[in-house]
């Protein structure tokens, strides 16, 4: 069989880790000093290959020659391949055969959906852990059987492959623990409740940009499609729409962390009701949209939760809100503060042995009061000191000095008192 045109991956290898390029350096992670040439090889010089290989967008269509890629890749645990143009399967196989410490392997990008996966090829990623086919366009035949040659399979990586429904593969995969399937199109529940049965062992299901709609399913059917799921990811599910659908999540037994951002059903409302609202709802979760939720946190929610229901009709009342008023009880709503300034108070001005009540704008200044005292007092400006007395002030009267600051700014309030003296020539 002829080999493909393009640049191979022992050709991409040896010019991006050769010496003059990746300079030998000592540590642990930092490289692999390989001290023999194979028998054969072009390369004159010794590679310097570090665990980790990162060999994404290099044009690479094809493996090159396997005794070399075995030779010095022994030692790799994690290759990124991504942004390549690798279209066939069995190229890939030839690399991945290679390398038997290989863990993670990072495919986004390639175009191999132009070929079929055999299961004998499919063989060579069995130590494979962490699995990323972002935007190979890989069809659900290629990841079943995927699945069901990889048994130590913990996490795997389906976005942005247009699906807009889910093929149940004929095996369960028991050891996958994380699925990120975001930017893809699947709207149906059905199609999710697939992936349930699929991985019974999912701990982590990130199906952000989905346009998921309503959750169309019992709670005894959620616990047992997820028994194990503890973190899930709706974010800009733009179908959901009502609260029932949040409630639902309630049913899987082992959740403790959620991310809902960008879904219709919130959008009405402020940042701070969005997350009280969720929080109250959700009793067992620990962290929300990234944030860990503090037990004072939840009480204030709860409470908050409480009070935000209490006027509504009774048909409209969330079953939650009878479940918090058993907790804490009925709650008495909170009093309206008005935090706006006063714009007027009534004051004591004295002068000499006069005393007089006047109502005064706050918003004027000091020169301005004394131009309204003048007739009061019978003082021109110029010969006027004004003193302020807080009816609560340890220290005793203030000087009002600066002509140009407003009456508010020292807080004056009802009762205060206004002391008028002349100015000693």
């Amino acid at each position: 069989m002829d080999q493909p045109s393009g640049r191979s991956f022992m050709q991409v290898l040896c010019e991006k880790y050769s010496p003059e390029n990746f300079p030998y350096r000592r540590g642990p992670g930092m490289g692999v000093h390989v001290p023999a040439t194979p028998q054969g090889s072009p390369m004159k010089d010794r590679l310097n290959l570090p665990s980790v290989l990162v060999l994404n967008s290099c044009g690479i269509t094809c493996a090159g020659d396997e005794n070399e890629i075995a030779a010095f890749c022994a030692h790799v645990s994690e290759l990124d391949l991504s942004d390549n143009k690798l279209e066939d399967w069995h190229e890939v196989s030839k690399i991945v055969s290679n390398v038997p410490h290989l863990e993670f392997l990072n495919l986004s990008s390639n175009p191999l959906s132009l070929s079929v996966l055999e299961r004998r090829c499919a063989g060579s990623f069995a130590g494979v852990r962490k699995l990323v086919l972002n935007n190979s366009k890989a069809s659900w035949e290629t990841v079943h059987t995927i699945l069901q040659e990889l048994p130590d399979l913990e996490e795997l990586f389906l976005c942005l492959n247009d699906y807009e429904t889910v093929s149940c593969s004929p095996v369960c995969c028991q050891s996958l623990k994380l699925l990120h399937i975001t930017d893809n199109n699947l709207q149906d529940w059905t199609e999710i409740r697939k992936l349930g049965i699929m991985f019974p062992s999912l701990d982590t299901l990130i199906l952000a940009n989905n346009n998921l709609t309503t959750i169309e399913e019992s709670e005894d059917s959620l616990a047992r499609l997820f028994p194990n799921l503890r973190s899930i990811n709706l974010h800009k599910s733009a179908g959901l729409h009502c609260w029932e659908d949040i409630d639902k999540l309630n049913s899987f037994p082992k959740l403790e962390e959620v991310k809902l951002l960008g879904i219709p059903l919130l959008q009405s409302y402020t940042t701070e009701e969005r997350r009280k609202l969720l929080i109250a709802r959700l009793p067992s979760i620990v962290k929300l949209n990234g944030s860990i939720v503090a037990d004072g946190e939840r009480e204030d929610s709860e409470r908050f939760f409480i009070r935000y229901y209490m006027e509504f009709p009774e048909e409209e009342v969330p079953f939650r809100y009878h479940e918090l008023v058993t907790k804490y009880g009925k709650l008495e709503p909170l009093a309206v503060v008005d935090l706006r300034p006063q714009s007027s108070a009534k004051v004591e001005v004295h002068f000499q042995d006069k005393v007089e009540e006047m109502s005064i704008r706050l918003d004027q200044t000091v020169a301005e009061l004394k131009k309204h005292l003048k007739t009061v007092v019978q003082l021109s400006t110029s010969n006027m000191l004004l003193f302020y007395l807080d009816q609560e002030a340890p220290f005793g009267p203030e000087e009002l000095k600066s002509s140009s600051r407003a009456l508010h700014s020292y807080g004056i309030r009802d009762g205060d008192k206004i002391y008028v003296e002349p100015r000693m020539k």
